[in-house]
């Protein structure tokens, strides 16, 4: 077979310029300096943020924070550290009324002792709620509910 008569048949082959794509005449993608030129340092480096640490001119400040776990509060006295005045300290108690003083109140009253006899559970701190509060600052810290 012969080769069509319109294009001409290539003795060699192409150069690299030509099989790449490079065309001398358009402008590279990076500044090439000349013959003779010093480059000027533009496109040359790589942007401050790649490669290289950040500048350690500002000291970087640790702020360590101290998660305390949720204290239960019982009829004892607690060693704590209080929340108000942060100071470690040792509860005090202070003893309040509560529905089981009532509730012992009203049924003495329902056995017959109505005389004053019923009046004997609000004398008893077993049977009363307690509070605990900071000796130091006089926060209230907690509560321990009997009923």
């Amino acid at each position: 077979m012969s080769a069509p008569s319109g294009n001409p048949v290539p003795s060699a082959p192409p150069s690299y310029e030509e099989a790449v794509g490079i065309n001398m005449n358009y402008p590279h993608p990076y500044p090439v300096p000349g013959p003779g030129q010093k480059p000027d340092g533009k496109g040359m480096n790589p942007p401050p943020h790649m490669g290289q640490p950040p500048p350690a001119n500002n000291p970087i400040t640790v702020q360590t924070v101290y998660v305390q776990q949720p204290v239960l509060f019982y009829d004892r006295p607690v060693q704590m550290c209080c929340p108000s005045c942060n100071q470690v300290i040792v509860t005090r108690l202070s003893y309040d009324s509560g529905a089981l003083t009532w509730l012992s109140c009203g049924g003495l009253c329902l056995l017959g002792c109505v005389g004053g006899c019923c009046l004997i559970p609000f004398c008893i701190d077993a049977l009363k709620d307690v509070d605990h509060t900071c000796p130091k600052c006089g926060a209230l810290l907690g509560s321990y509910k009997r009923l």
